[in-house]
């Protein structure tokens, strides 16, 4: 096998590269070298098969992973697509819940999300549950989707005046799991819209854990700080237990030296959070979609699959989300970096948490929701993860940081 058919080093880890290499030895007929096809083959039976080869470990309860990034074409949808069957062919029972309006997701694993399909509007707006929207896939075992149509697009509106309205995936995602206690999925990933909205704050409030795609490029940076402002207001006021555990980068592109720049700079920036797989530019990533398959379904042998495959092994290992604080490396940077009080993300998130509030004063009810938000106490904000400064005039923080970075880097896209 030449090297061009085998991903770089620096793409996927040492053991998926050896394990490569030696497939020509594995499959050789002593007599004459294997043909491509015959590698070709025998590489995409270890991908489709690997729930009997090689096993993730399970963790122990569910994990429950919002895939979110307010920033546009930086690869959720694709991630999340391809991680969800990349663990379910493991062993893992996955469920995916597309909270996306356009639907991208559920055209990824092949799921119908015509006009009139039960989806995830139907469980946030209406009195459907999660079981009777999700859909089992075809192809890949242990893997289920809950749909999202176009009717996704009006329910921030609709949601407006529903009471706990912040909370209610998270008591559908809670209702799902404790119907099927011996059954339940061992990882939920919901794959939310480009946006900083209700259905983002819906997900973010009802997931344990974040993660964040970060498109190798300059202008994915941008805004990433009101994110993970919105995150820390989200764990403030309506779920204290989320945490950012996992940090994708997407979309490298080997030959040029931005993608290293980018890569490493986000590296240097948060630190353990950042997966050691990559994500490479493929083409076989961006034609999968049209035939309503994953990357790992459709070319099982191809560079972005097999790190897809190795991003999903980094997240098994890893486990869940370390508890609030973060690590040390960012929790440094907490006291200067914190932004702004009139941020969009301040305003967007800040003004949800306080509508919800007002209504639960209103209330003839004794007792609130649960997780409606109560009011914020002096040390109710935990640090935050971005670098960015405060917006306004004035001199900048005594430690600014470093030029180039993620926190400095801005300006219109």
């Amino acid at each position: 096998m030449s090297s061009e058919n085998i991903p770089p080093r620096n793409i996927v880890s040492p053991e998926i590269w050896n394990r490569l290499a030696e497939l020509p030895a594995a499959i050789a007929d002593p007599d004459e070298p294997p043909t491509p096809i015959a590698v070709e083959a025998e590489r995409a039976t270890r991908v489709l098969h690997a729930r009997d080869l090689s096993p993730f470990s399970l963790p122990e309860r569910p994990r429950v992973i919002a895939v979110s990034n307010q920033k546009g074409g930086v690869g959720k949808t694709t991630s999340a697509v391809n991680l969800a069957v990349a663990l379910s062919l493991h062993g893992a029972r996955v469920l995916v819940i597309d909270s996306d309006p356009q639907g991208n997701a559920s055209t990824g694993l092949g799921v119908e999300h015509a006009v009139g399909t039960p989806s995830i509007y139907d469980v946030l707006i209406g009195d459907s549950s999660l079981a009777d929207v999700a859909v089992g896939h075809d192809s890949v075992p242990g893997l289920t989707c809950a749909p999202a149509t176009i009717d996704l697009a009006g329910a921030e509106i609709e949601l407006v005046s529903v009471v706990a309205r912040e909370t209610r995936l998270r008591k559908a995602i809670a209702a799902y799991l404790e119907e099927r206690p011996d059954a339940a999925p061992h990882y939920v990933l919901i794959d939310c819209p480009p946006s900083l909205g209700l259905l983002t704050v819906n997900a973010l409030v009802a997931a344990d854990e974040v993660l964040i795609p970060i498109q190798c490029e300059y202008y994915a940076l941008e805004g990433l700080g009101q994110l993970l402002s919105s995150i820390e207001m989200i764990r403030a006021h309506l779920n204290e237990g989320l945490a950012i555990s996992t940090i994708l980068l997407t979309m490298y592109d080997a030959r040029t030296r931005l993608s290293d720049q980018v890569a490493d700079e986000v590296r240097r920036h948060f630190g353990p959070l950042v997966l050691e797989s990559v994500v490479p530019r493929s083409v076989r990533v961006s034609e999968a979609p049209g035939y309503g398959q994953s990357v790992l379904t459709y070319d099982p042998g191809s560079r972005g699959a097999i790190s897809y495959l190795e991003a999903a092994r980094e997240m098994a290992q890893r486990g869940r989300a370390a508890p609030h604080p973060p690590p040390p490396e960012l929790a440094s940077q907490d006291e200067t970096s914190r932004p702004a009080s009139g941020s969009v993300a301040d305003s967007e998130v800040g003004s949800v948490a306080g509508a919800e509030t007002s209504e639960a004063e209103s209330s003839d009810s004794s007792s609130p929701e649960p997780g409606s938000p109560g009011p914020p106490s002096a040390d109710a904000a935990g640090p935050d993860f971005s670098s960015q400064p405060a917006a306004g005039p004035g001199p900048p923080p005594a430690d600014e940081p470093a030029a180039g970075s993620p926190g400095e880097r801005g300006g219109d896209q």
